[in-house]
């Protein structure tokens, strides 16, 4: 396939998923990728986007960053990728020319045999109770206590993805029941549930703050976005901004780093492995199995410390 045709085949591909309901932060993640692969194609003077082009592409990905002007020629990306970042990338190109192929546009996808790449299972280790308690003490000394301090508890409550906490509308979250809906993957709405001390917490947050029903659950309080629904970028810079100030150190100070620690919490307090997988949103037991070997995990580091054995006089 020569490279000029690859933005109207992708608008075409894109029009064919709006129809198909696939989720606007799909489409939108989609639009960003190949973006990048046309830059790229440009960048390195290819007439062509086939087998040969896609290998230099996803090498391009592992090693863009080691560039003097760093990746994409912006000194703004000089770290590696992620692994799942390269997975994400391969999944949804090997989609596009599949797509292709079913279409009838080209014969046979130029990815058939490629290799998909290697992602070990997420090492990501979850907050100790006293990394969280920490981060609520750091939220309530923040410059929007009440928003910080809600936005931590219902974190490690529930459990959710930074994407759904973002997206929440007010009408989405009943603070009398303890439950709010989200929109997860796939465009999958599921029930999500929360504590006493969370929802005491959101009270005095919107007592602060009243909105009316259509409006976002938490917004922005910094920059351009200042009074509009919180962005997953500005979710991200404030959970960093408070594990600086709670001193937090040999711990990944994310929002997904709450969702492991919701998880362990869960499984550690009694839930059971089906009822996580229906809160977390995973569509099989294989990712939430993950969890329980972290929590297993905790429970013999837990017994290495307060062994009843360990601590008898004799």
């Amino acid at each position: 396939m020569t490279a000029d045709r690859l933005p109207r085949l992708v608008n075409d591909w894109l029009n064919d998923c709006r129809i198909r309901q696939h989720s606007p932060r799909t489409i939108e993640l989609r639009q960003v990728l190949f973006g990048r692969l046309r830059w790229f194609l440009d960048h390195r003077s290819h007439s062509e986007c086939g087998k040969v082009e896609l290998r230099d592409f996803f090498a391009y990905l592992s090693t863009g960053h080691q560039g003097s002007q760093g990746r994409w020629l912006d000194s703004r990306y000089t770290k590696p990728l992620r692994p799942e970042t390269v997975a994400t990338y391969f999944n949804h190109i090997r989609a596009f020319f599949s797509w292709l192929v079913n279409e009838e546009f080209i014969e046979v996808s130029p990815m058939a045999k490629f290799a998909p790449p290697v992602v070990r299972a997420d090492q990501v280790q979850p907050f100790t109770r006293e990394q969280v308690e920490s981060l609520i003490h750091a939220a309530r000394k923040s410059r929007h206590a009440h928003r910080d301090e809600a936005i931590v508890r219902f974190l490690v409550d529930t459990g959710v993805r930074a994407s759904e906490l973002c997206s929440l509308k007010m009408s989405d979250v009943d603070i009398v029941e303890g439950q709010a809906y989200v929109i997860g993957k796939g465009n999958k709405r599921r029930m999500i549930c929360f504590g006493r001390k969370t929802a005491n917490v959101l009270r005095k947050y919107l007592r602060d703050e009243p909105r009316l029903p259509t409006e976002p659950l938490f917004i922005s309080e910094r920059g351009s976005n200042a009074g509009a629904q919180l962005t997953r970028s500005g979710l991200k810079q404030l959970i960093e901004r408070l594990g600086l100030a709670a001193k937090l150190q040999s711990v990944r100070c994310s929002p997904h780093t709450f969702r492991h620690t919701f998880a362990v919490e869960f499984l550690n307090n009694g839930g059971n492995v089906f009822s996580l997988k229906q809160l977390l949103g995973h569509t099989s037991l294989q990712v939430t199995n993950r969890y329980v070997a972290l929590a297993q995990a905790d429970i013999r580091h837990q017994h290495h410390n307060f062994s009843p054995g360990d601590r008898l006089f004799t």
